[in-house]
């Protein structure tokens, strides 16, 4: 796909960012694969990551982090830039501002184009996905509390449902939780980060039941 028709097809698809609210309901989660796991009545807090998509000269391309290893939680784990919103602000705001104060994104060079389907966390975060456009590789500075690496990942490479599968780790005493995984070279992106890609790529292109069939089995 060119890149002038993967931006149609991403606006296309996308939810106006102007039309986001608040209060939007979750449409994908970390329960999708777990059907028979216990879902907590709770008030989800509000998030926001931002999914910047390069139009590079050999194709597109998806800016990611690795988180630092100093972290509290989700240490080392692959993420888009994002975090919590802070009172009053917009998901695309809080976007927004999370990349630039974790790599420095400059926000002028960020044509949002839309926002994706709100995603809840099992630890209780209700994530809006902002896509971006960008027209080069930005120079980026990783904080280095935050962010131990800045990266880009094939657009195509993370959108080929044939490189989507479902992992599973077991805790003693609880039912098998099974997640979204995806490798590239020798970068692990899972949970959160992976399901919010699957999402997005069956948005844009509709559902694809191969890797639904496929599962790694820890036992």
């Amino acid at each position: 796909m060119s890149l002038t028709s993967l931006r149609a097809r991403l606006i296309e698809h996308l939810e106006p960012a102007a039309g986001w609210t608040a209060g939007r309901a979750a449409v994908r989660s970390d329960f999708d694969l777990n059907p028979e796991a216990e879902r907590p009545e709770r008030t989800l807090r509000p998030a926001a990551v931002l999914i910047p998509v390069i139009a590079g000269a050999d194709g597109a391309t998806v800016l990611m982090t690795r988180r630092s290893d100093s972290l509290a939680s989700h240490t080392g784990q692959i993420a888009f830039p994002g975090g919590r919103l802070d009172p009053g602000e917009t998901a695309v705001e809080a976007a927004l501002r999370e990349a630039f104060e974790e790599v420095a994104l400059d926000p002028a060079l960020v044509e949002v184009l839309g926002v994706g389907d709100a995603y809840e966390t099992g630890t209780g975060f209700l994530v809006t996905p902002v896509v971006g456009w960008l027209t080069a590789t930005p120079a980026t500075e990783a904080a280095p509390d935050e962010v131990a690496e800045v990266f880009e990942v094939p657009w195509d490479y993370i959108m080929d449902p044939d490189n989507h599968r479902r992992d599973s780790y077991d805790r003693e005493g609880q039912p098998r939780r099974w997640y979204w995984a995806i490798t590239h070279e020798e970068r692990y992106i899972w949970g959160v980060t992976a399901g919010i890609v699957r999402a997005l790529r069956t948005r844009l292109y509709g559902e694809d039941v191969r890797a639904d069939m496929v599962a790694e089995d820890a036992a």
